[in-house]
């Protein structure tokens, strides 16, 4: 790809010399990361519940492989082509999210997946990026229309999401919906008081999810009562982390993934600490540190409103999944069945995550005059 000239007026040459570059290169690193994480931590899980050794290592390659050339396909769109994608991915994600209801699979009680050949997909994962920009382009509009009520509208889907999230429920996926959607109404300037009170209404609705939500007040006492018998996943992971020490115990000498039931998935993070270390958790946090703050810092910059609001959303969303994943095997926050991006097993959270990375690739290339708005 370096070799491409910078007179190359091709599609393929005029992405490659306006795309993000770094940010590219940290999302494949990632990519990468994922796929070893699979090979160390699957195949335990896989033996487990009785399924062929290879099972998840087989179809996480698919998915991330999918995931990448997402990533690549979308951020050569234009910003007009994000919008309309985003557009039709929340329409399509919310029909789906809504028919979990009547035909979706439940697990664990919770009804957040359509079972599919070879999958489950989970639709609410793409109403997270989808919405950021759905939500930024009416913001943007409402501004520049006095006749356009796009306040209004981001605030009736923002209700359709909130009301179908909590009926799954999923309340973890909601936090995070909230907080996007909250992000990006105080950079659009909405006044300070509505701000106190949002933040008001958000105190008083974790209250309730922990008074009305038996399960979310489970994962709480786990964490304020550590020794409980209970809070068995949060003790082994932080052990793991004990045993890794600063260099870790080697590739496949752990046994952590031995023991927790989601050490591919939710706990994959404890996987590479006992195998890997320290050090290398310190580098992945690093690689998700450095799109988040790279995606800020290209901002600064910027003079469209509706791509301010739509990376700050893409990226308040990425990177909150990833500090809850890590915070929550770290035992720092109430643990919640979240993946850490590109890194831990599934196809729904690979997909989602690497459509939201290739919109904001999209919206950060460097325009010229006479590019398409």
């Amino acid at each position: 790809m370096a070799a491409i000239s910078r007179a190359d007026n091709s599609t393929l040459g005029r992405w490659w010399w306006t795309v993000d570059r770094w940010t590219l290169g940290a999302i494949g690193a990632l990519i990468g990361v994922g796929y070893v994480m699979m090979l160390a931590a699957s195949p335990a899980v896989a033996e487990r519940i009785g399924q062929s050794r290879d099972i998840f290592i087989l179809k996480q390659v698919v998915f991330l492989a999918l995931a990448g050339a997402v990533v690549v396909t979308v951020s050569m769109l234009s910003p007009r082509g994000v919008r309309r994608l985003a557009l039709a991915g929340c329409i399509v994600a919310l029909i789906l999210t809504a028919a979990t209801m009547l035909v979706g699979v439940e697990i664990k009680g919770a009804r957040r997946w359509i079972a599919l050949p070879g999958m489950s997909l989970q639709p609410s994962e793409f109403l997270k990026p989808c919405f950021a920009v759905v939500a930024a382009w009416l913001i943007t509009e409402g501004r520049r229309s006095a006749r356009f009520h796009g306040m209004i509208a981001a605030f009736a889907i923002f209700a359709v999401i909130v009301f179908l999230l909590k009926s799954q429920p999923d309340i973890g996926m909601l936090a995070v919906v909230v907080a996007v959607f909250a992000v990006q109404l105080y950079i659009s300037g909405i006044n300070l008081y509505l701000v106190g009170i949002g933040m008001l209404g958000l105190g008083a609705s974790a209250a309730g999810a922990y008074l009305l939500f038996p399960h979310v007040q489970s994962r709480v006492q786990k964490f304020l009562h550590p020794s409980l018998d209970s809070a068995y996943q949060p003790t082994m992971s932080l052990e793991a982390f004990g045993n890794g020490g600063l260099l870790g115990r080697g590739p496949g000498e752990g046994w952590v993934k031995y023991q927790l039931p989601d050490a591919h998935a939710d706990f994959v993070y404890a996987v590479a600490g006992e195998e890997f270390g320290l050090v290398v958790c310190l580098v992945i946090l690093g690689v998700f540190a450095f799109i988040v703050l790279r995606g800020l810092l290209r901002l600064l910059k910027e003079q469209d409103l509706f791509v301010v609001l739509s990376c700050t959303g893409l990226i308040t969303g990425f990177g909150l999944q990833a500090f809850v994943n890590m915070a929550s095997t770290l035992a720092l926050i109430p643990t919640k069945g979240m993946t850490l991006p590109f890194v831990s097993y599934g196809g729904s959270s690979a997909l989602a995550v690497s459509l939201g990375m290739g919109m904001l690739l999209a919206l950060t290339r460097r325009r010229h005059h006479g590019d398409p708005p």
